[in-house]
Formats: C-alpha cells, sequence, structure tokens
C-alpha cells in the first residue's frame, strides 16, 4: 500500500489535516518554503504546527525554501545565504519531528555550456555535502527535487558524487515532464530510482506547472503509479497541488484505508 501525503500550504492546513485523519494520510508542510515565516516569528509557528500536525496519522515531511535560492553559486556571499537558509530548514524539520525535507538544486537550464555544467556540479557537490552532514547530525534525510533541470543526470550525478545516505532523490513527474521532455518518464524514473525516496505528483496541461490534481491534465497516472508499484520499497508520495479538492479527486487512483469508517 502507498504511503500518501497531502501538500498543505498555509491556506488550506486545517482541511489537508482532516483529509488525512479521515484516509490515514501523511502531510508535507509548505509553510517554512517561505522567506516571510523563516524571516518572522518562526518558533510561534513551528508551535502552531505541532498542534496542527498532533494527530495526523501519517508521516510528516518538509518543504524547504526555494525561491532565489542558488545553491553552489560562485557567489560566496549567495552561496552562504542558501546554506543558512536551508540548515534552518533542516532545523525546523528536525523541530516538527519531519521523516525528511525536500529542497531544489535550481540549475539554470537556459545554460547548456559544458563549462556551467561541470562547475556547477563541483560547487554543488561540495554543497550537499556539507548539508547532508548537518542533516545527519539533526536526523533528517535530505531530499533533492527536480525542477528545470532538462537531463535526469543533473542532480543524480551530484548524489552519486557525495554518495550520504542522507542525501536522496525526490521525483516530481510533472516537472521531468515539462522540463525534461528530450527524456522518457522511464528514462527519469530509471536513472532516479537509486536514490528516490520521496515524490511529488500533479498533472499538467502540458504548457504550464499548474499542479493539477491526477484526472486534469496529460499525464496518465494509471501508468506512472503502475511503473512506482514496481519498485521493491516505494517512496512516499506526496500530491503537490494547490486545491484540495484536486487532492480528493486524485485519492481513488490509491487503495487507502478510510480511517474514519
Amino acid at each position: 500500500m502507498e504511503t500518501v501525503l497531502l501538500s498543505a500550504n498555509m491556506n488550506n492546513i486545517e482541511a489537508c489535516v482532516h483529509m488525512a485523519g479521515e484516509h490515514g494520510l501523511g502531510i508535507e508542510v509548505m509553510a517554512f518554503a517561505f522567506p516571510h515565516v523563516l524571516d518572522g516569528n518562526w518558533t510561534k509557528t513551528v508551535q502552531a504546527y505541532r498542534s496542527y500536525l498532533r494527530d495526523v496519522p501519517g508521516p510528516i515531511t518538509l518543504h524547504g525554501p526555494f525561491m532565489d535560492m542558488a545553491s553552489g553559486s560562485p557567489d560566496s556571499r549567495i552561496n552562504a545565504v542558501c546554506m543558512a537558509r536551508y540548515q534552518h530548514a533542516v532545523h525546523i524539520a528536525s523541530e516538527l519531528n519531519a521523516d525528511r525535507i525536500v529542497f531544489h538544486a535550481n540549475f539554470i537550464s537556459s545554460i547548456h555550456s559544458q563549462a556551467y555544467r561541470e562547475d556547477w556540479h563541483r560547487r554543488n557537490v561540495d554543497f550537499w555535502g556539507k548539508i547532508a552532514n548537518y542533516a545527519a547530525e539533526r536526523d533528517v534525510p535530505v531530499t533533492v527535487e527536480n525542477m528545470w533541470e532538462f537531463d535526469p543526470d543533473i542532480i543524480v550525478d551530484v548524489l552519486e558524487a557525495v554518495n550520504h545516505p542522507y542525501l536522496r532523490a525526490c521525483l516530481d513527474v510533472g516537472h521531468a515532464y515539462l522540463y525534461g521532455p528530450d527524456y522518457t518518464f522511464e528514462q527519469w524514473f530509471t536513472r532516479y530510482e537509486p536514490f528516490m525516496i520521496h515524490t511529488h505528483m500533479n498533472n499538467t496541461d502540458g504548457k504550464l506547472d499548474s499542479h493539477n490534481g491526477f484526472p486534469d491534465g496529460v499525464i496518465d497516472y494509471t501508468d506512472v503509479l503502475a511503473r512506482f508499484r514496481q519498485m521493491e520499497t516505494l517512496p512516499t508520495i506526496v500530491l503537490e497541488m494547490y486545491e484540495i479538492e484536486a487532492m480528493a479527486a486524485s485519492l481513488p487512483y490509491f487503495q487507502l484505508a478510510d480511517v474514519t469508517a
């Protein structure tokens, strides 16, 4: 049986927690991905989320900050900001007893030069190695999610080079379809599989990263889930959708226990 989580933003957290309780689901917390939360009274927000999540039957995960983040930047001051942001988020994940945390790599996909790719790889091996060590000290596995990366090797090559048990992969199915169309889903899946412990799922019209429910888009999630179900150990599956209705429309694709029945 799949382990399914709902992506809870600050506007729908209560509805997500209620649905999680009905169906035995987990929650991925989005609140601490945003600068105004991290720079505000974040300890108070952590306390509020402890209360929200107290009775959630499934696992808790955290989405880390991603806006304007440039891990392994050649600018040491920018890199220091990213390191501080990510470490702060890992600390919050440990405070919430989260099972894992998700970060983006934010490779600049419009640059296709080999020199940029090689330099980016070298700097990111150093960056993510340090993050993995920090995460290990707090027992929070880090997963790196594909966003604009057009080639599955971009992130997986870094994970292989770092070779750390606390640095794993999150395959975002919609992002792979939208931003990596030169590779089939099977190619993305096969490359990520050895490192994949987490995945984001939603649908799209093939043009925009619209985070639709499974029935609403060009991706056939019956086929996608059939491929995931061939894995020896399934990753945690996050329904990363903006609307609670879209998540509800996607639940029939899974075999879930009706906890409230």
